[in-house]
């Protein structure tokens, strides 16, 4: 018998050195590299997953790096954070829709400095 599944949406953040592609791709790449590691998740378990940008990051799509890592066949969709005064700098955020065993928690993945974005997600893992 099957292993029961639940879907899950997995957030995370991470932040880069600066509003290049080479730099959104590198920390795009990083940061689904780690999420799909944290959670044991391969591309067919992944439903969608949304990126998004401060305002201050336009050099390159986030996607790229995402289907640079084998997510071709996920829908992926890129959009802007709005734009709060003294908000983070250059940050890129992902929401994954997954599905994961039902035993599971989703682990939440925020990297470098972002991990001030969600302080009460890091201290529980």
């Amino acid at each position: 018998m099957a292993e029961q599944t639940k879907v899950v949406a997995v957030r995370g953040a991470v932040q880069t050195d600066e509003n290049s592609a080479e730099a959104i791709l590198a920390a795009t790449g990083k940061l689904i590299h780690e999420l799909m590691e944290m959670n044991e998740l391969s591309p067919e378990q992944m439903i969608s997953a949304i990126f998004t940008t401060t305002p201050d990051l336009d050099a390159e799509f986030p996607a790229v790096a995402a289907r640079g890592v084998g997510l071709d066949e996920v829908p992926l969709m890129c959009a802007r954070e709005i734009p709060v005064p003294g908000a983070m700098t250059r940050v890129i955020r992902v929401m994954v829709h997954c599905n994961i065993p039902a035993s599971r928690h989703a682990r939440h993945v925020y990297l470098g400095e972002t991990r001030s974005l969600r302080a009460d997600l890091n201290a529980a893992q």
